[in-house]
């Protein structure tokens, strides 16, 4: 059994841009018959990044075993870190995904009232897909084993 290895950026950026060719080639096949897309569709992923934040805060104080604060069990631990390394690779895929709705509406925007409005939903949703990588990445950083 092979153990356990932090995630790699890279492969999160590799499944991102896998994710921006594929939906940029779908949307661009399929943009005028799709229909607009709500302001704050992508939000919950924002949502989900800052509680796996404060979770990893949590979880670090307790594995770090600070005053005031009950000794966890390896095995929540363990289950922290697997949806800690789910989510940093669905939030590249999503992130993906919303940068490449982004590269067809934004050089559109000026023209086409639709493409102004999903630019600003496609902006949302790549900021909380990110937000939702980096507090993944960050929930996986605080369940490691301390040192000593």
């Amino acid at each position: 059994m092979t153990p356990m290895t932090p995630t790699r950026p890279r492969d999160l950026l590799a499944a991102g841009l896998l994710a921006l060719l594929v939906a940029n080639i779908l949307v661009r096949m399929t943009y005028g018959s799709l229909p607009s897309i709500p302001l704050f569709a992508g939000a919950t992923l924002g949502v989900l990044g800052i509680a796996e934040l404060l979770g990893g805060n949590s979880l670090r104080a307790r594995i770090k075993r600070k005053p005031g604060t009950n000794p966890i069990q390896p095995l929540v631990a363990a289950r922290a870190v697997v949806v800690a390394k789910a989510s940093a690779m669905a939030g590249a895929i999503v992130a993906g995904a919303w940068a490449g709705l982004l590269a067809h509406v934004l050089p559109n925007s000026a023209t086409v009232t639709a493409a102004a409005s999903d630019t600003a939903s496609a902006l949302v949703g790549l900021v909380s897909a990110l937000v939702l990588v980096g507090g993944a990445l960050w929930l996986e950083r605080c369940c490691r084993a301390p040192e000593e």
